[in-house]
């Protein structure tokens, strides 16, 4: 690990903080999108306006309503793959706490977060900006900071020691969005059709990766991304954003900007729940745009089965009519595909499709 840490800062690594605080007039040639790449900022063109589902997640609390909560839960994971949800149990101030860390952490002097710099994507918590800087061909404007979280007892002494707040305000924050995934699964299972607690033993024994985000302003935020197009390898991804700046593709491919709603949190749907469902709900391809004047954070709490654990379609979602669309995989094969394949090139629930023919 010390050696892929002397390369990196040998390489002059750079992130995309340390450029905005330098008043850089432009952006540097690695972070130049092609021109059929760039997010068309200002303009309706290749976006839509979209009304996008929002989800009270008090009512499934409640016998008489719980079913027509699930039934809009359904038709957010049959068009989008996406909703947002009010009323999820998490208190601001736990919220307001953790973008508190998180500020702070990336406000730290370089030398700092520099100590947990890595490009090896099984390291259990790492520093880096962009995807991965060192392979990453075109560069995008985010710094990160990715951590195990779950079990939390087994991972946060490795979590950063500085700012002296971030393990407890982080932590709680992890330890919440755990317990309103769980929520989540039972739910979207149920909506399948399934036991709500089919998935309860993987999800107990699951993983839990908190990406923390920076967006920091960026100069020329019409020709550069802070995310590429992609979908998660989760099962399900939580996100909390500090102001808007998410995409999502719909299914007409056009792109729909997701609006900041006060105290709403973000459901996207991973790759683990399109298999699981063979194909009747889909993981939500998004991108991350960067803005002139605002820093942005994000919290992306990814859930997934274990890392070896296996998944394939549901028994119950498969017969004669529907056969199985996809073959089996686990987290461990996503971390091996894209530590050795680009997978902006190619996603990776591309590769593991069946044939239809």
């Amino acid at each position: 690990m010390e050696e892929t840490r002397k390369s990196l800062l040998d390489d002059s690594f750079t992130s995309a903080m340390t450029l905005t605080n330098s008043g850089v007039p432009q952006v540097p040639d690695r972070y130049v999108l092609p021109p059929s790449q760039r997010p068309a900022l200002g303009s309706s063109l290749g976006t839509s306006e979209t009304t996008l589902p929002v989800i009270d997640l008090s009512l499934l609390h409640q016998p008489l309503l719980r079913s027509r909560v699930i039934h809009e839960i359904s038709m957010a994971c049959k068009e989008f793959g996406f909703f947002q949800v009010i009323n999820h149990g998490i208190p601001s101030s736990v919220v307001k706490d953790a973008l508190d860390a998180a500020t702070q952490f990336f406000d730290l002097p370089v030398e700092e977060k520099m100590l947990l710099v890595s490009a090896n994507v099984h390291e259990p918590v790492r520093y880096g900006t962009s995807l991965n800087h060192s392979t990453d061909r075109v560069h995008y404007w985010r710094d990160f900071i990715k951590h195990y979280s779950h079990p939390l007892s087994k991972w946060i002494n490795m979590w950063p020691s500085n700012p002296p707040c971030y393990k407890d305000k982080v932590g709680k924050y992890a330890e919440a969005t755990y317990v309103l995934h769980k929520q989540l699964i039972e739910a979207i299972s149920e909506s399948l059709g399934l036991e709500k607690n089919y998935l309860q033993e993987e999800i107990e024994e699951g993983s839990q990766v908190m990406a923390v985000n920076c967006y920091p302003a960026c100069p020329e935020p019409e020709i550069a991304l802070g995310m590429p197009p992609h979908s998660d390898f989760s099962s399900l991804t939580i996100l909390l954003q500090s102001s808007q700046g998410l995409q999502i593709m719909d299914c007409n491919k056009n792109w729909v900007c997701v609006p900041y709603i006060e105290g709403a949190l973000i459901v996207q749907l991973g790759d683990q729940v399109e298999v699981m469902s063979n194909g009747i709900y889909k993981s939500v391809i998004h991108r991350v745009t960067v803005n002139k004047d605002v820093k942005r954070l994000s919290f992306a709490s990814l859930h997934s089965l274990p890392l070896h654990k296996k998944i394939s379609p549901a028994p119950k979602l498969v017969n004669a009519n529907n056969t199985p669309a996809y073959g089996e995989f686990s987290f461990n094969d996503f971390l091996d595909y894209i530590s050795s394949n680009d997978f902006i090139q190619q996603r990776f629930i591309d590769t593991i499709k069946k044939s239809s023919s």
